[in-house]
């Protein structure tokens, strides 16, 4: 019993930095907003990093007369915002300007 208990308690504080939405003053900030709206409501983040990544597929066919190639570009920024000691620093990740993914990273300074 003791040993289920630690599990759930340790897979709870695992699952506890990814975030799906933050507050920003009296607005909410969840996954899906744009990076236009996001500045609006918080304002200018601590630090951006900006970078790009490839995706794509390759679609053979069986007898290798026809290879369709298709990749995409996706303009990835990461912001991260230090609201004070009071309040955990978080960590948004945009992909081609729409919010993908919120984390907290730790106490604020």
């Amino acid at each position: 019993m003791k040993n289920s208990a630690l599990w759930i308690l340790v897979l709870t504080l695992c699952s506890f930095n990814a975030v799906s939405a933050i507050r920003c003053g009296r607005e909410l900030v969840q996954l899906g907003d744009y990076k236009g709206d996001v500045l609006a409501r918080c304002g200018e983040p601590e630090s951006i990093e900006t970078r790009t990544k490839v995706v794509g597929s390759t679609l053979h066919h069986p007898n290798r007369t026809l290879d369709l190639y298709e990749y995409e570009e996706i303009q990835i920024e990461e912001w991260v915002y230090n609201f004070g000691t009071y309040r955990l620093r978080q960590y948004l990740r945009f992909e081609n300007g729409k919010l993908k993914e919120i984390k907290s990273l730790g106490r604020g300074y």
